[in-house]
């Protein structure tokens, strides 16, 4: 196959794990990289060996570049994908897809007026551990499953992150930053949600920066920084949802999910790897079940490597722009829930996508 000519906009902390894992991945070929910072764009194409360093509109201009992957903090994530596929791009985003859901809709919308695809992050659910525990619930390991329970909780990110005022910005906070990778697997689980409702609310208006270089600096918080939500699946599941940058610590299991013949503990879903733990009927203790599927290291860029395969098949990939913006209609409407006292009801759905098998990476 063909290699799919990749660009990389956006060379800030993320990025690192994007140059390593794509130029190794089959069917990719990181040609260009672009930042607003030039030098920051130099410095990641003399350590990784890339040809072409451009500003951000070169590269939207470019004709080198088939796909490009989009790096820049969340505020431009649409902006940049409507710009990108207006000039003919393919275009794989970190999470969110966007931060309003109308500007998610306008990126697919324009995606499929212009034949070309839509990626988002977080492509974890592809790597070992979350693709097993599929495997275990199609298989009917934990019988039916009926409900689960996701806990994303800690006390933000300005303990160790350069510059995080963003964070506490619109399209920020826990459930914007960290609910994608949670929801996402959710929905690679269990389906479609139907019905969202949540509370949520600001516990501190200022945060204080402990990172260096901006030690000591002040954050106004304008996005909720505790939300507890409770999403109704199309197949019935029910499940509770909290994401937190408000708790000094917890020992609550990252995620779990119940059936009607079991309960599967599932591996924290910002990484790739395992425990995965079953609790099964008239057993008293946890039996670990070893991953059988690979990419259980840090595998950030399959999304992209699964996505090129599509690009040249003509096909369907699995970290798609309709499971993103399902993703984002349903953080949008847990907001919504609590501000209005009432359920959401999403108008967005998405299908589960398939197990990955071992040749796709």
């Amino acid at each position: 196959m063909e290699k799919v000519k990749v660009g990389i906009v956006g060379c800030g902390n993320i990025s690192d794990i994007y140059f390593t894992n794509c130029k190794k991945l089959d069917g990719l070929e990181v040609v260009a990289c672009a930042d607003l910072d030039l030098e920051k764009a130099h410095q990641a194409a003399a350590n990784y060996h890339i040809e072409h360093v451009y500003t951000v509109k070169e590269m939207l201009d470019s004709k080198n570049v088939e796909l490009i992957i989009i790096l820049t903090p969340p505020a431009t994530h649409a902006s940049l994908c409507l710009e990108a596929l207006h000039g003919g791009k393919h275009v794989y985003v970190e999470k969110p897809i966007a931060i309003k859901v109308e500007d998610g809709k306008r990126i697919l919308e324009l995606a499929k007026e212009k034949g070309l695809l839509v990626g988002s992050a977080p492509d974890t659910f592809l790597g070992g551990g979350i693709q097993m525990c599929r495997k275990l619930i199609d298989d009917g390991w934990i019988g039916r499953p009926v409900a689960a329970n996701a806990f994303m909780m800690g006390h933000g990110p300005e303990a160790w992150h350069p510059n995080p005022d963003f964070f506490y910005q619109e399209g920020g906070g826990p459930l914007f930053d960290m609910g994608p990778y949670y929801l996402t697997t959710l929905i690679y689980l269990l389906g479609a949600v139907k019905r969202v409702t949540a509370s949520a609310r600001i516990s501190l208006n200022e945060r204080t920066i402990k990172s260096k270089p901006l030690y000591g600096e002040k954050i106004q918080v304008h996005t909720p920084t505790h939300i507890s939500g409770v999403l109704d699946f199309e197949d019935g599941a029910v499940a509770t949802l909290i994401t937190s940058f408000d708790v000094w610590g917890s020992q609550v299991p990252r995620m779990e999910i119940h059936g009607t013949e079991g309960t599967l503990s599932v591996p924290d879903p910002n990484t790739f790897g395992g425990p995965i733990l079953l609790k099964r009927p008239g057993v008293n203790t946890w039996e670990e079940i070893p991953i059988i599927f690979g990419c259980t290291e840090n595998s950030r860029g399959i999304g992209v490597a699964d996505m090129a395969t599509a690009i040249r098949a003509n096909g369907e990939h699995r970290a798609n722009g309709e499971l993103a913006l399902h993703v984002l209609e349903i953080m949008h409407g847990l907001l919504v829930a609590s501000e209005s006292d009432c359920h959401y009801f999403p108008e967005s759905t998405c299908q589960r996508p398939t197990l990955v098998h071992q040749k796709d990476f």
